[in-house]
Parts: structure tokens; sequence; C-alpha cells
């Protein structure tokens, strides 16, 4: 087959295929436009999920007639003031986005500029344009999209449900919307109310408020301000305490010079300064603005430009991984999920007692509505018997199973003498009791805290694991006995691959014939400890991680394991003096609010919630 030179409406069309993937790509690079134009204001309205009809309008700079004609025309972009590519300070600068749009839809165009008497029209209609004739419009430009595809019908069978492409196109707005509360968005359509975005205040709290208004009330409440520069590179914005996760990682959003992008830089930055604060099945909320040289980053290597490549990425990602560290361990007690929110909605489902009705005392509550209950007894003529269970529906939920404590036990009781002032004014209160060997119930001057003594001292042992290695090493204690170790030789050879990394957290091991290991040193923090189910864990973190994770990231998962088997565990009943201690301990720990694997090491409930369960406020 001879070479030979495609028309110019397969040309478009081939671009098209690069640019315009579904109707959300024409959202997007149309809402681009606007935003270049200076628009301080855009209105997006969309049917059949886009592909009948988008239709953009904005109040910006709008186009002469002169630029109109050429706006069509392949190529043709006032995005760049040269030839130079790595000076991109606009959002769309290739100069495709409208002929390619043409070439496979019907495109109407209506822009008015400021210094024109009126304003100008043009439509291309599957790449066949007309001319350019007068047209009414106020300012800006207007830019409408219909019968998306009708060129290339093929097309068409690749896209999704309406409400499936409307979604999309509500993700791209949103996106957009986050870069620029300075702009006011309105998005409508699909049968739905409109949905508006007002204009901001400039700077970090109108920054917080699109971020708020657009994910949520839940976010601003626990946004934490974040912030980092270092050569000329700067990473700023929001980042959500670890009390708000998501089960996916579609919550993270990046914007490099005010572009929205999707890079696995983010990805990889955020698992790594959140590690110390989340479950591994649970991903942070998060909206960081990178802002640095254009010469810098290279926003040229997606067709879409949702991709960039950084010049230095390492460089972009410690200055993530710094200001969302910095910000959670400033914040202190707000990284944790421990407001007891969720604890006090639990028993917020309103119980209504039967009615009383004549009969015998009877005490099933559990019965049928048209059954025959007995009148509520009063409780100082009728003692509840101890085997009675009593479990109102409102309680029969799984969760409830936590607060069955059974009979009464000794250590249920308050200690005697009363709780010392001063301790009642500290963050975390005075111990006053221990319930079933495991929660320690502290008293504080407006409340009570619950503190998990396992967790709590779990956090405690593993920062200082931290904190004596990056000193000077972890201590070692050497085993006049070694112990002995047998595992599978798989599990050997795992261990002994990393005897180093082991070592530098005082954990010295070393082989035993076949299938075994001996253990000669442990870090001498952790005291006593069950060395065959140390070893076992540490084998199933390092079969999980791999190489995918690098070392000082393997190091903390190692000193976050060492630092579960040395705590005081559930089950070990502690003096008052000793619960003191170990609350007065997590208040000078930072992080303190979470264990290693992310869980709350105390709830705190306030008087006043408590007070409104029994009706007192």
């Amino acid at each position: 087959m001879p070479v030979r030179q495609l028309p110019e409406q397969v040309i478009n069309r081939i671009a098209a295929g690069e640019v315009v993937e579904r109707p959300a790509s024409v959202v997007k690079e149309l809402v681009e436009n606007a935003i270049d134009a200076g628009a301080s204001r855009i209105d997006i309205f969309t049917d059949g999920g886009g592909r009948r009809k988008i239709a953009i309008t904005d109040d910006g700079g709008g186009m002469t007639a002169a630029d109109l004609a050429l706006a069509v025309e392949r190529h043709a972009t006032s995005k760049l003031d040269d030839e130079d590519l790595l000076q991109i300070r606009t959002l769309g600068f290739r100069g495709e986005a409208l002929p390619s749009i043409g070439s496979v839809a019907r495109l109407s165009i209506t822009t008015r500029h400021k210094g024109e008497p009126h304003a100008w029209g043009i439509t291309v209609d599957c790449g066949d344009k007309s001319e350019i004739v007068p047209a009414a419009l106020n300012q800006g430009t207007r830019v409408e999209v219909a019968d998306l595809f009708h060129a290339t019908p093929a097309r068409l069978k690749f896209l999704k449900t309406d409400r499936t492409e409307a979604e999309a196109i509500r993700e791209v707005v949103r996106r957009l919307a986050m870069a620029r509360p300075d702009i006011a968005f309105t998005l409508a359509g699909e049968e739905r109310a409109p949905v508006t975005w007002a204009a901001a205040l400039p700077g970090a709290p109108g920054q917080l408020t699109r971020l708020g208004d657009i994910l949520g009330a839940d976010f601003r409440s626990h946004a934490i301000a974040v912030r980092s520069e270092r050569d000329h590179v700067v990473v700023e914005g929001f980042a959500a305490a670890p009390a708000l996760t998501r089960a996916n990682a579609l919550g993270q959003y990046l914007f490099v010079n005010g572009r929205p992008v999707r890079d696995k830089l983010i990805l990889g930055a955020v698992r790594a300064a959140y590690a110390d604060y989340l479950p591994r099945d649970r991903h942070p909320v998060v909206a960081l603005f990178v802002t640095l040289d254009p010469r810098e980053v290279d926003a040229n290597v997606h067709p879409a430009k949702t991709e960039v490549r950084f010049r230095n990425a390492g460089l972009v990602r410690a200055l993530i991984i710094h200001a969302l560290k910095e910000g959670l361990a400033r914040e202190g007690r707000r990284t944790a999920a421990n407001d007891g929110g969720a604890t006090i909605a639990a028993f917020r489902p309103a119980f209504t007692p039967p009615r009383p009705s004549p009969g015998p005392m009877n005490w099933d509550w559990q019965r049928s509505p048209s059954a025959p209950v007995a009148p509520v007894p009063r409780y100082d003529d009728a003692p509840m018997p101890a085997a009675t269970a009593y479990s109102p529906a409102a309680f029969a939920e799984p969760m409830q199973a936590a607060f069955d404590v059974g009979g009464p036990r000794a250590d249920l009781r308050l200690h005697e003498q009363p709780a010392a002032p001063d301790l009642l004014d500290r963050p975390l209160g005075a111990a006053r009791t221990q319930i079933h060997d495991t929660y320690i119930v502290a008293q504080t001057r407006d409340g009570l805290v619950i503190v998990d003594q396992h967790a709590a001292h779990e956090r405690i042992v593993y920062e200082r694991l931290k904190a004596s290695l990056a000193a000077h090493g972890v201590q070692r204690q050497i085993l006049l006995i070694p112990d002995i170790v047998e595992l599978d030789e798989a599990t050997v050879e795992s261990l002994l691959a990393r005897t180093d990394e082991l070592a530098s957290f005082g954990l010295a091991i070393e082989s035993f014939g076949p299938g075994a290991v001996a253990v000669r040193e442990t870090p001498s923090l952790l005291g006593k400890i069950n060395a065959s189910a140390l070893l076992r864990d540490l084998a199933e973190h390092m079969e999980e991680w791999g190489e995918a994770l690098p070392l000082e990231r393997r190091l903390m998962h190692v000193a976050a394991t060492m630092a579960c088997h040395g705590s005081v565990r559930a089950g070990r009943r502690l003096k008052p003096e000793e619960m003191n201690a170990l609350l007065r301990e997590m208040e000078d720990t930072p992080n303190s609010g979470q264990c290693n694997h992310g869980r709350p090491t105390y709830v705190e409930l306030k008087l006043a919630d408590v007070e409104k369960l029994f009706g007192r406020r």
C-alpha cells in the first residue's frame, strides 16, 4: 500500500481519539479554556451524560472574529507566547481541542471580546466549518457541543451509561473547582438540582472553604493545614486527620501549578506519611498543591494533560512526606479517632419501653407486640434478678456486645481516694479504675477517658524505638542462653536475608541448622518477649513487603511489630500508680492517639454528651 497524505478531517478524528476520550474529556478541555480566558464564573450544562449536549458559558475575555476563525484550526493556540514548550503557564496549550471536538460532533461557539461591538459565532459540524456570523452575547464565550461522536458511531459503543458518564463529568468539574477556588462554578443537567460552588476568598481560608464544599463538612472539620518548601518548590494544602479515612485512594488529590493531575507519586508519599497512623486497608483524604518553576515539570507527557513528570521527583516526594508528617505531628490529639462520636452514636437509637398493661409480672421485653407485657417495676421495690439479661431492641446490635460487662466485679469500683485535682486537669485525666484488665477508665474535669492499655503502651514503645534508633541505635540485651526458634525453611531464609535490618533494631539472629533460627540478642526496651511469635510475625510482614518498600519504611515496620510484642498485654492487672504513669507517658508521647496499626488508643467522652444520653440536657 503506497504512502499517502491523510485528509484533514481524518487527521482531526485521529487527534480526537487522543484528546476526546469521553464526554468528560470535552468538559475538561472547554472548562480549562474558560479558566485560561480569565473567567470568574463558569456554568456547565450537560444532557444525556454529555453525549446529547454539553454547554459551557463563561464571563472571560472572549475572542475577536479573527481569533475565532483561527480557534477551530489545528495547532492554533493563544496559550503560548513563543515556541518554548518548557514555559507552560496555562492549562490548555496543544491547540487540538476545538478542532478535534468539531470533527466528531456539532460544535457551536459564540464569543464576544470587550473590544468588539457585538458577539460572533461559528459552527463546526463533523469538520465542516461555517462562516463567522454576528451573534448575541453580553460577555465571554459560550460553547455548545451536540451529538457527540455522531460522526464516529463506533465510539458510542464504548461509552458507559448516561449516569456513569455524568458522574465522570462531575468529577472533572470537582477537580477543576478545587484547583481554582477564586472562580464560581455551576454544574446542571441530568435531571438533578444544579450544584453551585461560589467563589471563595483568596488564600488558605478560601481554599479550605472550597474543599469543604466539595469534599464535605467532615473534611473541613478534620482538615489539617500542611506546608513545606525547599529549592523554590512549595507543597501546601490540607490533609484530613486519620479519624477521616476511605476504603480507597480516590480521596487523594494533587494539583501542580493549578493543574489537576493523577500521579502515582502522591500515592506512595501519602502512604509513607500516614504509615504510623492508619491501618493498611484505610486511606486518608488529602488535597495537595505543588507550585514550582514550569521548567521543572513536564506537562506535555499525556495528550489529555492528566499526568506530569517532575525533573526532581525525589524532592517533591520528600516535601509531600515532610509536610504531611509535620502537620499530623503538630495537631497532636486531633490526629486520632478518639473524640467518642462513634461511641455516643452507638447509644443514640431511641428506645421506647413497651406500654404497661395489666397482667402478671414478666421480664421478657423481647416478646411480640401483641403479647401482654407487665408494668415496669420500681427498682427499689423489686430488684432485678442477677441472671436477667436486659436487652432492649436498641441495644441488640452486635456492637453492643462490647458493653456486656457481666455481673459486678471488685475491680470495677472506683478507688476510695479521690482523684488528685491537678491530675483532673491533665489531658487524659486521673486513672480511676480498670475494667476487664484491659481498659483504663480515667476522669477529667469535664468528662471521662477510656484507654486501651495495650494499644497505648504499644505506641509508647514504638516511639521509644524510633527515638533510640535515630539517636544512638537500639540498646541490646544479650541472652545467656540463645532462644532457638523452629520455623519452616522458607521463613528462615526470609529472616536470614534481612539480618542486617533486624540487627539495626537490636534483634540478632543466626542460622541454627535447617529450619531453625537462634536468637542471641533482643532490644532491651522490649524486656522479656516471645521470640517465636515475634519472628513469625516479622516473617509474615517481610513476605508482604517484598522489595516494594524502601529500607527506612521496612525498618519502621520492624519497629512496629517489635513494639506490639513488647507492650503491656490486655488482661494484665495494673495498679493505680501504673495506670496513671501510663496516662502521663501517653501525654508526653507523640502520636499517642493511635497505636502502630491505626487503631485509637483512647476514647474521650465529654460529660455533656453523657448527660444528653440520660436526658439531663
